[in-house]
């Protein structure tokens, strides 16, 4: 049997969530563990919206880059936003922006629809 494969949705759509970043660096090398955060980040996007083309923001960069390459925030709060490619050459139609929300507690926090 082939895999079926997914087509990137047609609508701009955005929506909230928590990424677990603790699980996803389990047993990770000190050295990588923040360039594979970002890779992660990137993974789940592609997971949770469909676009191959992911963009991360630089404050969500700086956000998980903050205590150095070994500390990563075990959790954080994103949004992710499914856009129009302006650009008329783009192999993609669609692509997706992610973007930092800052929270105080992760506690009691769910996956959102957020109307723009």
């Amino acid at each position: 049997m082939v895999k079926a494969t997914k087509a990137p949705k047609a609508d701009v759509v955005t929506r909230l969530y928590t990424i677990n970043l603790h699980k996803r660096l389990h047993k990770i090398t000190f050295k990588e563990r923040a360039p594979r955060a970002i890779r992660e980040i990137k993974k789940f996007a592609i997971k949770a919206l469909g676009t191959k083309d992911v963009r991360v923001d630089a404050s969500l960069n700086k956000y998980i880059w903050k205590q150095g390459i070994r500390n990563v925030p075990y959790r954080v709060r994103v949004k992710l936003a499914r856009r129009r490619n302006e650009d008329e050459e783009a192999a993609e139609k669609l692509y997706t922006l992610v973007t930092l929300v800052e929270v105080d507690s992760f506690k009691g926090l769910q996956n959102t629809s957020v109307d723009e």
